[in-house]
């Protein structure tokens, strides 16, 4: 039996990175030559350092047989522990690297359900690629609290809109993300399957949403209006989406949400039980924005953090 003791000493003080690099390519494509050109080596290198390999380890680690090159129960020993061992390099040069770019510490966003669903997650996801060890914080709120908290410094940026009554020059405003609003059931609601409803179709059945004066609500009142339909009067108030969700599940209510929400909700997750409904009229909210104070300098992780929602919006724009 292979001495795992042994087996220790060798990767501690014998076998390099590019040997378990070498070592994990022969397994991904069972034959040297490929693994070499995979390694951008030339064969004969390769060769040579197999034959290294194992000679530090004192014995076979793979062998040729008719379907390619097959790893000894040695070289699985040590294909094993490339995977762990060339992840921890590639975590730890990603480490140094953002130490060395200054992204590190925190970052603290705000931003409207829809921006936070469609660009601050996605930013997120790419920002950890970098610096996975940056601590990021994200307050999801109504803009008119998201704008309080960047005027007291708890947040670095925000997406959404300057209320009424604050003074718009004490910012830095970049962008326009556009906001559709789509309008969701259960999938056993007695208007999920009918096409092209009219906002009189909805007037009688039960609402959760958002409260007076929020900018989906808004929006949502004024295509009843513009149809001459009544608005509803059975309204259950909430900020929650966890709440509208429930509502959704448990009875026929009908909600709106951004389109960012409602793909998530509808296409990206499995098993939600919600649907979009077919409405004639489409429904737009005002656009939002991506804001930070004027004059005030960001960190470089909020600056990378910041330049990445921008990159999606961009991305998002394009196609």
């Amino acid at each position: 039996m292979f001495d795992m003791q042994k087996m220790s000493e060798i990767l501690a003080s014998r076998l390099l990175p590019k040997h378990f690099s070498l070592i994990r390519a022969v397994v991904e494509y069972h034959q040297l030559s490929l693994a070499a050109n995979a390694l951008a080596m030339t064969q004969p290198a390769a060769s040579r350092m197999l034959a290294d390999i194992e000679r530090h380890v004192g014995a076979a680690v793979f062998v040729r047989t008719p379907k390619g090159m097959e790893p000894t129960a040695i070289g699985r020993a040590l294909a094993r522990r490339a995977e762990n061992l060339l992840e921890e390099i590639r975590e730890a040069t990603r480490e140094v690297e953002a130490i060395r770019r200054g992204l590190t510490g925190s970052v603290r966003v705000g931003a409207v359900t829809g921006g936070a669903v469609g660009y601050v997650v996605p930013a997120i996801k790419a920002l950890k690629i970098e610096a996975e060890t940056a601590d990021i914080h994200v307050d999801v709120a109504p803009s008119d609290t998201l704008i309080a908290e960047l005027l007291a410094g708890q947040l670095d940026f925000v997406l959404g809109r300057i209320p009424t009554g604050i003074d718009a020059r004490q910012f830095t405003i970049s962008g326009m993300l556009e906001e559709t609003v789509d309008i969701l059931v259960h999938q056993s609601h007695p208007l999920a399957n009918a096409e092209r409803l009219t906002m009189a179709d909805l007037v009688h059945f039960p609402w959760v949403m958002q409260a007076p004066g929020a900018p989906v609500r808004q929006a949502l009142e004024q295509v009843f209006i513009a149809e001459g339909a009544p608005i509803p009067s059975n309204i259950v108030n909430t900020t929650s989406l966890l709440v509208m969700i429930a509502m959704l599940a448990a009875s026929n209510a009908i909600a709106p949400f951004s389109r960012e929400v409602s793909d998530l909700l509808c296409r990206q997750t499995t098993g939600s039980g919600l649907t979009q409904l077919d409405i004639r009229q489409p429904i737009s909210v005002a656009p939002y924005h991506l804001i930070s104070l004027a004059g005030k300098r960001m960190s470089p992780i909020a600056v990378r953090m910041r330049d990445l929602v921008i990159g999606e919006f961009e991305s998002r724009r394009r196609s």
